[in-house]
């Protein structure tokens, strides 16, 4: 029952591509934007904040048509890309891994915000009244700290990604081998009179990754606690 197909393999290793860049890509930006979020207070972050999770409450179809006219061929961060770099991501894999890297992005980022407002700030400060520079205090203190939040959130991250539907097709289409995640062969196979086998064993496969995403995200925050208290 759980011998695949070349066409089903050949979703999952595209969903494991573009889950795998989809986390590296948005990582930088994620903690960035987890650490402003934890530490600073400012006039615009319930803003900054309701930006970062919009991607959570809005339907994935109209991300996903945001991202086609910001980087479609005739969007204006698409026709820079492609002007400049001679990059296109519209109907490309790269898409795909963009538009993951967006609905993932919130997962991650509270994952992250959370493990960095458990550390202590008295440690930091600690840290710069013994002569360390704020760099040090954070690496030193704050990251390593925070390390299995951060885990968790990329974890989580990488779990959206390999399950992202809506706006993966509405960005990237249906191509396959190209843009055929998962999630989108399901759907595919579903649309087939023979295809309801090759679904169901896609569909399995899908819990089980997102079931040992969501213990190992558990997992890992527990370790964060436990380690921000025996700090403390």
């Amino acid at each position: 029952m759980f011998e695949l197909s070349p066409a089903e393999w050949e979703a999952v290793g595209l969903s494991l591509k573009v889950g795998l860049w989809s986390t590296l890509l948005s990582l930088p930006p994620g903690f960035f934007l987890a650490y402003v979020l934890a530490r600073f207070q400012f006039p615009l972050k319930s803003l900054l904040s309701g930006v970062v999770y919009m991607p959570l409450v809005l339907p994935p179809v109209v991300t996903g048509l945001m991202l086609l006219m910001l980087f479609g061929t005739r969007g204006p961060a698409g026709r820079f890309l492609y002007d400049v770099f001679g990059i296109t991501v519209a109907f490309r894999w790269t898409g795909a891994a963009l538009a993951a890297a967006i609905m993932g992005l919130p997962l991650m980022v509270r994952a992250m915000r959370l493990s960095i407002e458990a550390v202590d700030t008295r440690l930091e400060i600690a840290s710069r009244t013994l002569g360390a520079g704020w760099w040090r205090a954070f690496f030193t203190i704050t990251l390593p700290l925070s390390m299995p939040g951060i885990i968790a959130g990329a974890i989580l991250s990488f779990a959206k990604s390999f399950g992202e539907f809506g706006a993966t097709i509405t960005f990237v289409s249906n191509i396959p081998g190209e843009t055929q995640t998962l999630p989108i062969a399901i759907y595919s196979f579903l649309q087939s009179p023979d295809g309801e086998g090759p679904a169901v064993r896609l569909a399995i496969l899908s819990v089980i990754v997102s079931v040992a995403a969501i213990i190992g995200s558990e997992w890992m925050e527990r370790r964060a606690i436990s380690r921000i208290r025996t700090s403390t």
